[in-house]
């Protein structure tokens, strides 16, 4: 069986951070993800789906002194459900993202242009040299220039 949640969205607001008693640290946010279409008039809707998120221990100290209000994040982890009873006793049912990985997918720093920065090529990792090349060897293939970047079948 699998319980698999993956979500890119905006934090809803700064996370709410709590240091138990035991020493475990737990932190809850919320993540906005929006969904757009054109309905049957041809104009554009936007759905916006709220998911409340929940980190633990690591994560969630992460959480506390990183993530704010609006930063686009990637969350990953699994549903769970719990039961509590509100004020007047009524039995409640609240369902949670448990993250077991979180990432910021924007930087803080602003870029000057109305907004912050995305991550791009310049960001990802460098690759290693494959394992039977030794290092400082280049490695190069041609590149077939008749094709243009527009003819490219997807």
């Amino acid at each position: 069986m699998i319980n698999k949640v993956i979500l890119i969205g905006n934090i809803g607001q700064d996370p709410e951070v709590r240091h138990l008693e035991n020493g475990s640290v737990v932190a809850r946010f919320s993540v906005a993800t929006n969904e757009n279409y054109k309905d049957k008039s041809g104009e554009w809707q936007k759905i916006t789906e709220w998911h409340n998120v929940t980190c633990w221990r690591a994560l969630a100290e992460m959480v506390e002194r990183n993530y704010k209000k609006g930063m686009m994040v990637y969350v990953e982890g699994k549903l769970s459900t719990r039961k509590w009873q509100d004020s007047e006793g009524r039995e409640r049912r609240t369902t949670d993202v448990v993250a077991n990985t979180l990432r910021m997918l924007e930087r803080r720093e602003n870029t000057g242009f109305g907004g912050p920065s995305m991550p791009g090529a310049a960001d990802e990792p460098k690759a290693f040299p494959p394992a039977n090349e030794a290092p400082g060897v280049q490695h190069t293939e041609k590149i077939n220039d008749t094709m243009a970047d527009d003819d490219l079948p997807f």
